[in-house]
C-alpha cells in the first residue's frame, strides 16, 4: 500500500491553492478547481494506492470540482468516483449523453460520478465557510460485479448511507485511512479487492441486484457484516456464534466455514475482541477505580470466575496483576 500526503499548510500562503491546483492537474483524472478561499487554502489530501483501487481521504474548504470535456480527452482511467462525505454537502452535475443529472448529497450519502463524461460537484458548509472531511474513491468500472448499464442509472443519484452497506462501506474506508500504519505493501490489492467487493454490494443493494454479485463478493461482504455486528454487540452478554448467525439468517454451520478461512472460530474471535477491551480500560486511569468484575461485565463477562480463568489463561496474570500494566499485543 502506498500513501502520498500533500499538505498546503507547508507551503508559503499565496502559493497554496496553486499547488494544490496543479497537483490534481497533473493526477490520472485530472479536474480543474476555484474556490472563494483560494488566497489561503489549507487542505490535507491523503491517497492511497491499493493496487487498482485509490482512496482519497481530504480536509479542505469550500471547493468546486470541474472535469471538463477537455480534461476527460486529455486522460480518462475508465473509472467510477465515489464520494463519501462526513460533513457539509455537495450538489453534482453529472453529464450523461445529452444530458444533466443533478442532485444535492448530504454527509453520509453515497456519490457516483462517471469520469468518462463531464461533471461538477460544489462541495459547501452550509455558512459557506470552516473546512470540509470526506473520502473518495476511483475504482476502474471493469472490476465492478454490476453491469454498468445497471451502475450509470445511479450516476449522480442521492444513495443515503448510515446504514446497511453503504455504511459498512464508509466505516471500513474511516478505519482504513485512520489506521495506515498496521498495512503493509502487499495489503494494498487485498484491500482494495474489499473496497471494489463493498462498493459492488452497495450499489447492488440499492438497484436490488444482488444476484449479480460473485459469489467470492457476497462471501467477503457478509463476512465484513457479521464482523461489524460483532464488533457492535460486544457488550451483549447473549453474543454468541447462534445469536451471530441468527442475525445473518444462515446456519451456525455457515458462520463457522466462514470464520475457518480466517483462521479463528467465531467464539475466539468475540472473547479476543472482549479482552482487548478489557486491557484498554483496565489500563486506562480514567477508570482505576471500577472493580475489576465492572469493567469485565461491561464487556460481555458476566461470570468472574471464568473471566479470570479465561484472562489469565491469555495474559498469564491476573486482571489485578495486569491493570496497571500496558495490554499485550494479540496476534
Amino acid at each position: 500500500m502506498h500513501e502520498t500526503v500533500l499538505r498546503t499548510e507547508d507551503l508559503p500562503v499565496a502559493d497554496r491553492f496553486e499547488a494544490w491546483r496543479e497537483y490534481l492537474l497533473k493526477t490520472h483524472v485530472p479536474v480543474e478547481l476555484s474556490s472563494e478561499h483560494a488566497s489561503d487554502f489549507r487542505v490535507t489530501d491523503r491517497v492511497l494506492s491499493l493496487g487498482s483501487v485509490a482512496v482519497r481521504s481530504m480536509h479542505a474548504p469550500p471547493v468546486t470540482v470541474r472535469r471538463t470535456p477537455k480534461l476527460v480527452r486529455q486522460s480518462d482511467p475508465e473509472a467510477y468516483q465515489v464520494s463519501l462525505l462526513c460533513q457539509g454537502s455537495i450538489d453534482v452535475i453529472q453529464q450523461q449523453g445529452r444530458t444533466d443529472r443533478r442532485a444535492t448529497h448530504h454527509p453520509y450519502d453515497l456519490v457516483l460520478l462517471d469520469t468518462s463524461q463531464p461533471n461538477e460537484s460544489r462541495v459547501k458548509t452550509d455558512e459557506g465557510k470552516g473546512s470540509l472531511t470526506g473520502f473518495s474513491v476511483l475504482v476502474p468500472k471493469a472490476l465492478l460485479s454490476v453491469p454498468p448499464d445497471s451502475v450509470d442509472r445511479l450516476l449522480a443519484r442521492r444513495m443515503p448511507g448510515g446504514e446497511g452497506i453503504i455504511a459498512l462501506l464508509f466505516g471500513f474506508i474511516t478505519q482504513l485511512t485512520t489506521d495506515t500504519a498496521s498495512y503493509g505493501p502487499a495489503d494494498g490489492p487485498r484491500l482494495g479487492t474489499v473496497v471494489v467487493d463493498l462498493l459492488s454490494a452497495a450499489l447492488a443493494q440499492v438497484l436490488e441486484m444482488e444476484n449479480s454479485l460473485t459469489p467470492e463478493a457476497r462471501r467477503r461482504t457478509l463476512t465484513l457484516h457479521i464482523e461489524a455486528f460483532i464488533q457492535q454487540n460486544l457488550r451483549d452478554p447473549r453474543l454468541t456464534p447462534e445469536t451471530v448467525a441468527a442475525a445473518h439468517h444462515i446456519s451456525v454451520s455457515h458462520l463457522h466455514r466462514l470464520f475457518q478461512e480466517r483462521g479463528i472460530s467465531v467464539a475466539a474471535s468475540i472473547r479476543r475482541r472482549r479482552l482487548q477491551h478489557v486491557c484498554a480500560d483496565l489500563a486506562d486511569p480514567a477508570t482505576a477505580t471500577v472493580p475489576v468484575h465492572t469493567v469485565a461485565s461491561r464487556w460481555g463477562f458476566t461470570d468472574t470466575a471464568h473471566f479470570s480463568r479465561t484472562f489469565r489463561r491469555e495474559y498469564a496474570m491476573t486482571p489485578r496483576e495486569y491493570r496497571s500494566k500496558e495490554c499485550p499485543v494479540i496476534v
